[in-house]
């Protein structure tokens, strides 16, 4: 018995140490100049061409305007950023080998860039813009695009095959033809500024992470129960009252313009959510009128926005119109989630009002809440997007709302999805990619599990999902921590709405995602480490 115990311990000894045995060195060495997310088609050679980043030259041999030397301004700083950057500056111990080989091309010294199409300086980025485009790295470089969308697109691409060679100091780029398009045409990042406020700076710098990741639907999910840091013109007592700090924490008109032509002339489009008729209790602080008393439930306190009233659906008139001037995104988000009924049961008034209408109950309650909202932005006119259990309450929705599916529980969502567009409505995609449920590093390869298309649907269903978002909700997250939380693992969703490879090697993704982790942080963005140990150059 000594002995079989004596075996024991040995064997867990053993397990024991081998688990804190780690190899020297970074966990996954990062490839060199894969760009993300992965193109639809490429074909590299291993030879390569050198390029002098501080005199190379973005040429427009097709149409031109403001949109494109300003989108070419911006990419002669991110070329210049693949230099070694080091505090003390001090690379001349590092070996190197022969720059000049045998498949050595010479100098890259300029990128021709076609746009077939017209340039607009007042072009708006859509739901249905082209972002398709043609790279060919040859003797002849050339970056063409029917659309200065696409052109963005490629001019990305163009900068994220650039990579340091091994002599640490001169910039490669191998010969490379890329066919380009991107699987879904909306491909979004939700982010709460309610839950804590958000600055300006760090939107700009996730709007350029966006990008760097082709990313191109911000999702503003601007106000919630928690504050209200939109500032109304109509209505200033919303913000003066509702939100955390009615000067410091707040989004005036001429903030959220500048936000939004940021993004534009970077093909990304704005899309606000105003959540009703739950998640409403901060703008009862300065109109207690439009949400249910609930002082059954606790005293002094508010539910949902009480559907029983007309004040009610002229107040979000009012202010829905304004938003319309605001914003210049086709879609609003209604939200339409996590509606608690047991003040609507509590209320006298309101259980009238069902009676007198011959509401049966409380789902329909909602249901003839939300189909009021919806008739009100459609005359604005707005088209509407609306959180899964509007369309599971059976509110009649007009074909061109979007229902966005995120309940990874209760129903499956791919059930969600194959119900939806076979009711012959558009859907998105969020269930798979809550950026605020957190783990341990590494934690982007789940977001590769999920496929949006496996929901068993037909042809016809398929084209009417039109894609998804990553979702960063802000209960643990504020300006210090919500760039690192986000990036680098919305990457993952970005490559899974834009390529069509659905056969990863997460090994291989891992290395691709570390050269892209760092080159974000190259660039200025505060991204954290993708996997385990490493270093960037």
């Amino acid at each position: 018995m000594k002995g079989l115990i004596l075996i024991i311990t040995l064997c867990l000894y053993i397990i024991y140490t081998e688990s804190y045995i780690v190899n020297p060195g970074p966990y996954y060495l990062p490839t060199k100049g894969k760009i993300w997310p992965m193109p639809q088609f490429q074909s590299s050679l291993d030879d390569y061409f050198v390029v002098d980043v501080d005199n190379f030259l973005l040429k427009a041999t097709g149409a031109n305007c403001k949109l494109l030397n300003e989108s070419f301004v911006r990419y002669y700083e991110i070329i210049k950023k693949n230099r070694i950057s080091k505090p003390n500056g001090i690379i001349s111990n590092i070996v190197t080998k022969p720059l000049v080989d045998e498949s050595y091309l010479g100098e890259l010294k300029q990128l021709n860039v076609n746009l077939t199409g017209k340039c607009n300086d007042n072009d708006q980025p859509s739901l249905d813009m082209d972002e398709s485009y043609f790279l060919g790295v040859l003797e002849d470089t050339e970056l063409s695009a029917n659309s200065i969308w696409g052109i963005l697109r490629g001019l990305e691409s163009f900068s994220q095959l650039l990579y340091l060679g091994d002599d640490k100091s001169s910039v490669l780029m191998n010969a490379t033809v890329i066919i380009d398009y991107p699987r879904f045409k909306h491909r979004g990042l939700l982010l709460d500024t309610s839950r804590h406020y958000i600055p300006l700076d760090k939107i700009y710098d996730i709007l350029d992470a966006m990008v760097y990741n082709k990313l191109n639907v911000f999702h503003w999910h601007i106000v919630d129960d928690q504050s209200f840091p939109y500032v109304s013109k109509k209505f200033p007592e919303l913000s003066q009252q509702g939100a955390y700090d009615p000067t410091l924490f707040v989004y005036t008109a001429e903030n959220i313009s500048a936000i939004i032509d940021y993004a534009r002339k970077r093909g990304v489009r704005v899309m606000p959510e105003f959540d009703t008729p739950g998640h409403t209790r901060s703008w009862g602080v300065s109109h207690p009128e439009l949400l249910t008393k609930c002082d059954g439930v606790q005293k002094g306190a508010y539910g949902p926005m009480d559907p029983s009233k007309n004040t009610t659906y002229s107040f979000l008139k009012d202010l829905f119109a304004e938003v319309r001037e605001v914003f210049t995104d086709q879609f609003i988000h209604l939200g339409g989630d996590e509606v608690d009924f047991d003040c609507w049961q509590l209320d006298p008034n309101i259980n009238d009002f069902m009676k007198q209408h011959s509401i049966a109950n409380y789902s329909a309650l909602e249901s003839y809440y939300i189909q009021k909202v919806i008739d009100i932005v459609d005359e604005i006119p707005f088209s509407s997007v609306v959180w899964e259990e509007v369309f599971e309450n059976g509110v009649t929705l007009p074909n061109k709302t979007i229902v966005h599916v995120w309940k990874d529980f209760g129903t499956p969502w791919n059930q969600t999805l194959y119900e939806v567009t076979a009711d012959g409505k558009f859907a998105l995609l969020s269930a798979c990619w809550y950026l605020d449920h957190l783990s341990n590093g590494g934690d982007w390869t789940k977001f590769y599990q999920c496929d949006p298309t496996n929901f068993g649907g037909s042809e016809e269903q398929l084209a009417l999902l039109l894609g998804g978002e990553a979702c960063m909700w802000a209960e643990a997250v504020n300006e210090y921590n919500v760039v690192q939380r986000i990036f680098p693992r919305a990457s993952a969703t970005a490559e899974k709405l834009w390529s069509n490879n659905d056969n990863y090697d997460l090994e291989e993704v891992a290395r691709r995602l570390e050269e892209h982790t760092c080159r974000m942080n190259r660039r200025g963005i505060a991204a954290q480490p993708p996997n385990a140990a490493g270093f960037c150059l």
